[in-house]
């Protein structure tokens, strides 16, 4: 039998190790500093849109028209009228920083105590928040002197929130990599009680994200970017690089372990986990690509990130990796860590470092597969039992409020501001298009516009743009723009009032906005959810049927991934949407789930739960292939990779643990729902459900049906030495 794929890569990296290294390490420079040079480019908000809000957008955009950056300041006083003095004082400021336009005069509150200040970012709003810290500087200016006077004051807009954001992300960004590199480190210096062995997986995973980042840079300028973008894809770099690179080395150990030399040891890894690597990376991929299916640029950005960072790791694991060790020899157990390092019988110079695994996991299997079904029911139970609360789950595009805290300065300025000045820092915009550019100043088009900015109530504001044909109505709306109140009036918007003035009338008009582009966006989520879990899931079971000839095992292996995705959902909602716990993580109940977030899970997951999947059935499997029986063969695999699961499931769930201490909602709950699912599909389900239900199943689950018996055979031990490659692998002597 010919050596599989990834036998092939491993031998010829070891034998070229030299040009693997060299090659790898050009590459991940070429793609760094092209990528570099190139610069990311982020999505515009009009790129953003979809459904009405969407149209509403690109209408706006093909007419040239560019929406300004607009901010929002408000000075209370505890009398009425007692913040004018300073009112007047702020706006002679803000002018003076030569960054701001169209400065209204102060607009008093209903009790007099409260003046807004309402003015715009000069130059493209897309670049405001790099220009608006002088604004800032002299907003901070007048909320100090304020402060001495009893004065209150609040900013608001949409340069001070987007460069508030951009800070966040940038400082949850810097505290995520130089916290989970750290913990990733400590994890692998325990499972190896090496240095060497704990630093060359970190290193993988870490060159394979810059050069990812790298070529995601190039990308993005045909596919633009969302600034949590990297954040995701640094998630999932460093979690599944970190893995495939563990799956290799260890299962390489192992082997040393039984008492074979280095040249055999790393062409067994390189047939087996390596094999499992490529699949594992392939149907990650795969799954990936489904968030094509949404319809949203957003999960098309993750999609693209994703794909990228697996794709890099994978190569990298089964070429890179390979010549490493080859050149490294017992040289990989450097640096042994006192009372960390497992050492072998004396004298036995081939195991030096090595070590076996499933001790543990060989006892704690044992009643599971005595009592198979007791196990099978309970352990399905238990999943369905966290997954209970996501019956109940509600999602929305959260909020300001909800997202950085109630807490948080930026929040704490939206409430004062929106329950002073209703629909001010968020209203609806109505936009409204000509067939004829020439029609929207006619009579019937001004009648139209002036009934409904009659109907929409107080605080509407019309601009026309006569050359562009086009027409825009702000509408303040009541409650606190994304609230049941705000849902009401912008319904009746879309419903009842555009509608009715412009029945008969030759133009578009549609109703976007910040709470109508979150509505339009959950539609569209709606929709998009079905044809892409309809995607993954056939996309699961075809790779899972070809690489195992089983059908059994392909609905198996749907059926587990959906247990722990359903109890990760439940967990969030708890979590989240309840606040159950919150606080022990430093959140805060926040009474639903970010909308976008039940997607990108399901995928994610999807993905993630494979490389556990394909790695023990893989070697449930080869033993198969070697004449064990079912129930033997079970036994086997699930000890021998116990190990390396529990290794590479402790490093994902503090990888996604960081995540879920960040200061962002949305990051939090990607974090936790992450790492719930991972822990419980690397404990739950791999080590009880997965081993009692094939032992209940026994030999259906190898049985390929009649139809599929033309279903290459595909073997999952190390095969034969290729005969191309006669001469031994070079291992240096640990000298």
């Amino acid at each position: 039998m010919r050596p599989n794929l990834a036998a092939r890569l491993g031998v010829w990296s070891a034998h070229h190790r030299k040009t693997a290294i060299l090659g790898w390490l050009l590459f991940v420079v070429l793609a760094t500093t092209i990528g570099g040079a190139s610069g990311m480019v982020t999505a515009s908000d009009d790129e953003m849109g979809v459904g009405d809000s969407g149209r509403a957008a690109e209408i706006l955009k093909d007419a040239g028209v560019e929406e300004p950056a607009g901010e929002l300041v408000m000075v209370s006083s505890k009398t009425a009228d007692g913040w004018r003095d300073a009112a007047g004082d702020l706006s002679k400021a803000l002018a003076a920083t030569g960054e701001t336009r169209n400065i209204q005069a102060p607009l008093p509150s209903k009790d007099g105590k409260d003046g807004l200040l309402r003015f715009q970012m000069k130059g493209a709003s897309d670049e405001a928040a790099d220009r608006v810290q002088p604004v800032l500087d002299a907003v901070q200016k007048a909320k100090d002197k304020g402060a001495q006077d009893g004065l209150d004051v609040y900013q608001f807009g949409d340069a001070s929130s987007e460069k508030h954001l951009g800070d966040l992300l940038s400082d949850d960004f810097t505290k995520a990599e130089f916290t989970a590199v750290p913990l990733a480190l400590g994890i692998l210096l325990v499972a190896f009680g090496a240095v060497v062995a704990a630093l060359l997986p970190v290193g993988l995973a870490l060159t394979a994200c810059v050069a990812a980042f790298g070529l995601l840079s190039l990308a993005s300028h045909q596919l633009h970017l969302f600034e949590t973008t990297y954040s995701v894809m640094f998630l999932m770099g460093l979690a599944v690089g970190v893995d495939y690179c563990l799956f290799y080395l260890r299962r390489e150990r192992d082997e040393r372990a039984a008492g074979h030399d280095a040249d055999t040891a790393l062409r067994i890894a390189a047939a087996t986990s390596g094999r499992a690597v490529l699949v594992s990376g392939l149907t990650v991929m795969v799954a990936m690509a489904g968030m094509f299916l949404s319809g949203l640029l957003l999960f098309k950005g993750f999609a693209v990130a994703t794909i990228l960072v697996v794709c890099v790791a994978m190569l990298g694991s089964v070429t890179v990796l390979p010549a490493l060790l080859s050149a490294l020899g017992d040289r990989i157990n450097a640096g042994r860590i006192p009372f960390l390092n497992r050492k072998n019988k004396k004298g036995d110079k081939n195991k030096r470092g090595a070590h076996a695994s499933g001790g543990i996991a060989g006892k704690l299997l044992r009643p599971v597969l005595a009592k198979p079904k007791f196990f099978a029911v309970g352990s399905a139970v238990l999943l369905l039992a966290l997954a209970a609360p996501a019956l109940g789950m509600k999602t929305e595009q959260l909020g300001l409020e909800k997202q950085f805290g109630s807490d948080a300065p930026l929040s704490v300025s939206f409430r004062e501001i929106t329950q002073e000045f209703p629909g001010g820092p968020a209203p609806a915009q109505i936009v409204v298009k000509a067939d004829d550019a020439g029609d929207i100043a006619s009579k019937e088009m001004r009648d139209a516009l002036t009934k409904v900015v009659r109907d929409a109530g107080k605080g509407a504001e019309l601009t026309v743009h006569k050359n562009a044909g086009v027409a825009e109505i702000d509408v303040p709306l009541p409650g606190d723009g994304s609230d049941a109140k705000s849902k009401k009036a912008l319904g009746e918007l879309r419903d009842d009032v555009v509608p009715a003035a412009f029945d008969g009338l030759d133009a578009q008009a549609y109703v976007g906005g910040d709470l109508a582009d979150s509505e339009d966006f959950g539609d569209q989520l709606s929709k998009g959810i079905l044809p892409v879990f309809a995607f993954i899931a056939a996309v699961t079971f075809l790779l899972m049927l070809f690489s195992f000839r089983s059908v059994v095992i392909a609905v198996t292996s749907i059926g587990l991934n959906l247990l722990s995705v359903g109890a990760a959902y439940g967990v969030m909602t708890a979590v989240f949407q309840h606040g159950w716990g919150a606080e022990l993580i430093g959140s805060e109940q926040v009474g639903a789930i970010e909308n976008w977030m039940p997607l990108f899970v399901l995928v994610v997951l999807f993905g993630l739960s494979m490389d556990y999947h394909v790695f023990v059935v893989s070697r449930i499997s080869e033993a198969r292939d070697r004449g064990l029986d079912n129930r033997a063969a079970i036994r086997e695999g699930i000890t021998r990779t116990a190990g390396a699961v529990t290794g590479a499931a402790v490093i994902m769930v503090a990888v996604f643990g960081v995540f879920g201490t960040l200061s962002m909602q949305d990051m939090q709950q990607m974090g936790v729902g992450l790492g719930v699912a991972v822990l419980l599909d690397a404990t739950v389900v791999r080590m009880v459900l997965l081993p009692s239900l094939m032992t209940l199943l026994g030999e259906r689950n190898w049985r390929t049906p009649r139809g599929l018996s033309w279903l290459p055979r595909v073997s999952h031990g190390e095969g034969p030495v290729a005969p191309e490659q006669p001469a031994p692998l070079p291992v240096p002597s640990a000298r």
